[in-house]
């Protein structure tokens, strides 16, 4: 999205400095670093392990690639795509919040995900990573948190190689009257109490909700990966639109 004149972006339904919203996200993060992987079941029923199998499934990637898994958390791509690459390939779970990469670096060593993985702490608007350097990157439920998305976006094509990808899965806009209805029932009403059941955090998990409304929908996304380069961009809506994965190329 465009900078507004008066250097001013939201955060959720709230108005703030630009230089402001950064910090506010992180503040979130590192509230629900610890519960995430429970509230992400609960809150998504289980659902989230499918988007991001299609996601998986939608990659492409092979054996030996270098892959980038940005705004990655808590791992569990970068667990599925250091397995595909295999010990020839690279997966780097990149995360701008330090408790996420935290509770994401324990998960995959529990796990014997080791060797194959690094871990950076990163800003998604200026990547700190050579030109031309990734065969895939995926962003999975985090381009709505950055502030500069078009600058986001423009700093992940500067990183990918020619032929590369970039997969954005994120939640959307509702395709159906009734699912809107309910999702915005669910996700206004039950969402923050279950936030506060389980992670005791009601207004982050508010703010998530808040910050899906004002995430681009399915074509305006998609028209601003085509305005920074990318080729053959399409989307794949899941749940009925709760959901899109977005996919461009860089050629």
């Amino acid at each position: 999205m465009k900078k507004s004149p008066d250097n001013t972006t939201h955060f959720g339904f709230k108005t703030v400095e630009e230089d402001k919203k950064v910090e506010l996200v992180a503040d979130v993060f590192h509230s629900v670093a610890a519960k995430y992987d429970i509230m992400n079941d609960v809150l998504s029923l289980g659902i989230h392990r499918i988007w991001k199998r299609f996601t998986i499934d939608c990659s492409g990637v092979r054996k030996g690639q270098k892959v980038l898994d940005l705004a990655g958390g808590t791992g569990d791509l970068t667990a599925k795509f250091s397995r595909i690459v295999g010990e020839e390939g690279q997966v780097v779970l990149a995360d701008i919040n330090d408790s996420m990469l935290k509770v994401g670096r324990s998960k995959l060593r529990d796990k014997g995900i080791e060797g194959n993985v690094s871990y950076v702490q990163a800003n998604a608007e200026e990547l700190p990573f050579p030109d031309n350097h990734f065969d895939l990157i995926t962003i999975a439920f985090g381009l709505r948190n950055v502030t500069d998305k078009d600058k986001a976006l423009a700093s992940i094509y500067r990183v990918l190689k020619p032929g590369g990808r970039l997969l954005v899965l994120e939640f959307s806009t509702p395709l159906y009257s009734p699912v809107k209805k309910f999702y915005d029932f669910y996700s206004f009403n039950i969402l923050p109490k279950l936030g506060k059941l389980i992670a005791n955090d009601s207004e982050s998990y508010q703010y998530l909700a808040e910050s899906i409304r004002m995430h681009p929908d399915q074509e305006t996304l998609k028209e601003m990966m085509n305005q920074v380069g990318f080729d053959n961009t399409e989307y794949f809506n899941l749940s009925a639109g709760i959901v899109a994965l977005h996919r461009g190329y860089k050629y």
